[in-house]
């Protein structure tokens, strides 16, 4: 329930702050006194689009602050959206005059975005122009979804896939002969490089293969020489160092000092010893391999003749074997059409499948939301009128999945009784367009959770607070007190706000507010006055027509009219 709307700044409101209870309460006043811009004024702090012409002439920012009883509903959303719980929720919005906004929930700063979702929680708004959705198919069909609880997401993504699946075999089948030529092509590099099996890593291993077999005579000299210094020379390190240690055992026992060195030469020793045992192994296994050489040799020489044929360094054939062998699979996939239709059919299977069940929810729904909209209409000037939802088929079993599912839907009236329903926007006049709006956003409303739709009713959940933005303008006499006594009933259950002209809705309300404005020094602005009693009586004789003692006294017999219309709507 909204608790307190508080504005300062916002077109020709200085300041205004207003308390709010449960029930009904209309808001009334002259035309151009500024009912409406407590309308704007609580959508800025719900997160709408914001227009700088919003901001009082001559100020820095326009600022909106909505406090509301939040519905048990918000509380994870709140939290996983790591926005505090507090007893009471206050959404803010300031404006400046540069047409730059900033938004908070509960003293934390929100974006736009998270005030809209935070007040599909909170708020169903409906306009004046709500007639005006009935004749758009989207909105109709949206309107019985959401009355049916249809969550249109798992069809649409459906829908989605067989889209892609379907330009998928689409495009394959276009560029079939370019797509045969293109595998042909890439087939035949595969199929030469493969011949050459370029694996990671092994162009370093040939080249240092390579390297080593070029030079194994000069290696074999090498390794040959140096075993002959450190051990089968006679005058080889090994001997000379025996003779060293041998020196120093023979006058050890005259100073125990030189023991140590004698170690460290005994050390070197079995380093000498194992460096010339390592070297034999070396030379035992090392032979020139003229053959091998040659076979590396031409290994090599292919490398670099594929590396230079496809402008790419030799290391890099392997990755380009592989992005090529990759390239052909996708190609392969792309143009097995089999492949394609069949994963198109699955796809269409699926979408048919999620469709199904949309269609199921839809034709449980539209009986439902055709009688209540009938029984409303009786009231609203319109005795002996229908009011039918229409399903249609499409246009054979075979026919393409559309996003919105198997069917579209279409709003149908008869204006008066014995009249045949027909197609809502070629028989309904301007009035009756109106009045069926009021009609549909009363039953939807009164669904509770159920009635979520884009319009005429707005995105909410049960205990929203509903507010009628002048949806009764055009009506008047008996409709006028119907359309009242509607909304007493509403308020009996939900916070309704209506901006009204009409006396005898003003009549039925549990609460009344007065707007007006007034030229303060050189600018007009405008207020707002909680009215009752005699105040009340002369704004509903002004509504009337006049504040004469006739006046007076009609309205005083609408405001006992409404009275009883509360009392039988509590029953």
């Amino acid at each position: 329930m909204l608790r307190r709307l508080t504005l300062r700044d916002v077109a020709i409101v200085a300041e205004l702050e207003v308390d709010l209870g449960p029930g009904f309460t209309v808001l009334t006043g002259e035309t151009g006194a500024g009912k409406s811009i407590l309308i704007d004024a609580l959508q800025l702090a719900l997160g709408n689009r914001a227009d700088a012409a919003l901001v009082r002439e001559g100020a820095a920012r326009a600022e909106v602050s909505a406090e509301f009883d939040p519905p048990d509903s918000l509380g994870p959303w709140l939290d996983a959206a790591g926005f505090a719980r507090d007893e009471t929720l206050l959404l803010r919005r300031h404006l400046d005059n540069q047409g730059r906004s900033r938004g908070w929930i509960n003293g934390s700063p929100a974006t736009m975005a998270q005030l809209r979702e935070a007040a599909d929680h909170l708020v169903e708004i409906h306009g004046q122009h709500a007639w005006q959705s009935l004749t758009r198919p989207a909105a109709v069909r949206e309107l019985l979804d959401a009355q049916a609880g249809v969550d249109g997401a798992p069809m649409a993504g459906a829908w989605r896939t067989w889209r892609a699946a379907v330009a998928e075999l689409a495009d394959a089948r276009a560029r079939r002969d370019t797509l045969d030529r293109e595998r042909e092509r890439l087939a035949w590099q595969v199929a030469e490089l493969d011949k050459l099996a370029p694996a990671e890593g092994q162009w370093e291993t040939l080249n240092a293969e390579h390297e080593r077999l070029a030079h194994a005579q000069a290696l074999i000299e090498g390794a040959r020489t140096a075993l002959d210094a450190i051990d089968e020379a006679d005058d080889s390190a090994g001997a000379l160092l025996a003779r060293a240690v041998a020196a120093l055992d023979e006058v050890l026992r005259h100073d125990a000092e030189l023991g140590a060195v004698a170690e460290l030469l005994r050390g070197a020793q079995a380093q000498i010893d194992d460096a010339a045992h390592t070297l034999n192994g070396y030379l035992g296994h090392r032979e020139p391999d003229p053959q091998r050489l040659a076979e590396l040799d031409a290994q090599i020489g292919a490398w670099v003749t594929a590396a230079r044929r496809h402008r790419r360094a030799p290391a890099e054939l392997p990755a380009l074997l592989a992005s090529w062998q990759s390239e052909l699979r996708t190609l392969d996939a792309a143009a097995d059409l089999d492949r394609l239709e069949r994963a198109a059919a699955t796809a269409e299977a699926a979408w048919r499948d999620e469709a199904a069940k949309v269609s199921k929810l839809r034709r449980k729904a539209a009986p439902r939301l055709a009688a209540a909209v009938t029984q409303a209409m009786q009231s609203l000037g319109m005795a002996g009128g229908r009011f039918e939802v229409a399903l249609i088929p499409q246009s054979g079993p075979q026919s393409e999945p559309q996003a919105y599912g198997l069917e579209s839907v279409e709003f149908r009236v008869a204006g008066h009784a014995g009249s045949t329903p027909r197609p809502l926007a070629k028989v309904a006049s301007g009035g009756e367009l109106s009045r069926l709006a009021l009609a549909i956003a009363v039953t939807t409303a009164q669904g509770g959770a159920g009635a979520r739709a884009a319009s005429p009713v707005g995105p909410s959940g049960a205990g929203a607070t509903l507010i009628f933005d002048e949806v009764d303008a055009g009506v008047g006499g008996t409709v006028a007190d119907s359309v009242g006594r509607l909304m007493k009933q509403l308020g009996a259950t939900s916070q309704v706000l209506a901006v009204t002209h009409l006396a005898q809705v003003a009549a039925c309300a549990d609460g009344h507010c007065v707007v007006s404005k007034s030229l303060r020094g050189k600018q007009t602005l405008s207020d707002l006055q909680r009215v009752d009693g005699e105040a009340r009586v002369a704004e509903i004789a002004r509504m009337l027509g006049g504040e004469r003692l006739s006046g007076q006294a009609h309205a005083q017999a609408l405001l006992g009219l409404g009275g009883k219309a509360a009392s039988g709507a509590s029953k």
